[in-house]
């Protein structure tokens, strides 16, 4: 496999794991807790995964998949409720499951072709790289916050604990 398409895979491979995790963490909160804003500088749950959804459509879906870009980035903040925990879901699920067509799809050679997203000149391979950075962030941010709300382990790394010293992980 070329280094192009390991990153293309890769990249691929890691918003699907991602958009799992924060589906799991949708699941164990209440819709209160999915739109709760402590202060006026904090994100809800709710408006991390409108946001990941409307960045990942800019960056992927429309700046290396080339269809037209539709995003309203204020209305992803400004959520204050009204979607439930099934609609957030689908929303994500849908735009990572388009993401994820792109990146399967993309030719190698289109790399290193200049793209403009949000005002900045970026080659595809960084439009890619900066999507499924920013959707790692804020899915750290998702678990963060269900840890703090639910008390719970997620078990995400569960298979870690068995693990005897000096064995390696994928």
């Amino acid at each position: 496999m070329s280094m192009e398409s390991e990153f293309l895979n890769f990249s691929a491979d890691k918003l699907v794991q991602l958009s799992a995790r924060i589906e799991a963490c949708i699941d164990r909160l209440t819709a209160e807790q999915i739109w709760t804003r402590h202060s006026d500088h904090e994100n809800a749950v709710g408006n991390l995964v409108l946001h990941l959804s409307g960045n990942l459509r800019q960056w992927v879906v429309s700046g290396a998949g080339q269809e037209p870009d539709i995003r309203r980035r204020d209305e992803e903040f400004a959520a204050r409720g009204g979607m439930h925990a099934t609609e957030l879901k689908e929303r994500l699920r849908s735009t990572v499951d388009a993401a994820v067509a792109v990146l399967r799809s993309l030719p190698a050679s289109r790399l290193a072709e200049g793209v403009s997203i949000q005002g900045f000149d970026v080659t595809v391979l960084a439009a890619i790289y900066h999507a499924v950075e920013h959707f790692a962030m804020h899915t750290g941010q998702i678990i963060f916050a269900t840890k703090l709300f639910t008390g719970s382990d997620l078990a995400f790394y569960a298979h870690l604990r068995n693990l005897e010293h000096g064995e390696k992980t994928p």
